[in-house]
């Protein structure tokens, strides 16, 4: 019997190989030293940016988990395993807290001060492209669940989008296929940026089987390896794409 396999199922099947054979035990406590140091002629550095931190923790289970801590570990994976294939990457947060000025009195002037600080690590980053980590609330509907992706208005992100949402398609979406979408222009992170960015809602809190899921270190693994795989995927048929024209 012949089996004939498209191009980027053989570069998805081989990333996960390598990344679950080769990293696993690594990554398994959300390590974000690099296996390899990074190639110093990279020119785009991928700024991870999990969601939330510290008192402001974002979106919460029923049963009480926050998003933060969730969007913090896959975020670290996410950074582990792009170095690990050669990629520069700069991390927003690389622990549970805010990145907001010191000295501010409420909580909405803190996070308005963590907002613009995010906005301006990426702006100050030669040449990057944001990925913005976060986790999905819908309590009206608890049985809805699956990873989506959104991007911005910048050239490159809408096909950036469309190949990591593809990744999760096939790996943890399963019988529950997303489209990636434009993402609203009330996100200020991605509203103030000038780069390409992308925003990846990993699952749902208000669905309890998924909130189960969000907190394994095995499936954060999985969906790290997923966009980890759609970036490079997307990247590659970028570079073919400018070597065709």
């Amino acid at each position: 019997m012949v089996i004939l396999l498209r191009k980027r199922d053989l570069i998805f099947s081989c990333l996960f190989c390598c990344f679950f054979l080769g990293l696993s035990a690594v990554l398994w406590r959300g390590s974000s030293v690099p296996a390899f140091h990074v190639r110093d002629e990279v020119p785009v550095t991928v700024v991870i940016d999990p969601g939330h931190g510290g008192e402001d923790g974002g979106a919460v289970s029923p049963s009480g988990v926050s998003e933060s801590q969730i969007n913090l570990a896959v975020s670290l994976r996410i950074s582990s395993l792009l170095r690990f294939s050669g990629q520069r990457t700069l991390l927003t947060r690389n622990e549970d807290v805010t990145i907001c000025d010191q000295g501010l009195d409420t909580m909405r002037q803190r996070k308005t001060s963590d907002l613009k600080n995010r906005v301006k690590l990426v702006e100050e980053t030669e040449n990057a492209v944001l990925l913005s980590i976060h986790q999905n609330s819908l309590p009206s509907s608890p049985v809805t669940h699956g990873a989506q992706v959104f991007w911005n208005q910048r050239e490159g992100a809408e096909e950036l989008a469309a190949g990591i949402q593809e990744a999760l398609n096939t790996t943890v979406n399963a019988g529950n296929s997303k489209h990636p979408r434009q993402i609203p222009g009330s996100i200020y992170l991605m509203k103030n940026i000038t780069v390409p960015g992308v925003l990846v809602e990993c699952g749902f809190l208000s669905n309890g089987p998924e909130t189960e899921r969000l907190q394994d270190p095995a499936y954060q693994l999985r969906l790290a390896a997923a966009v980890t795989a759609g970036y490079l995927n997307a990247r590659d048929t970028e570079n073919e794409s400018g070597e065709s024209t």
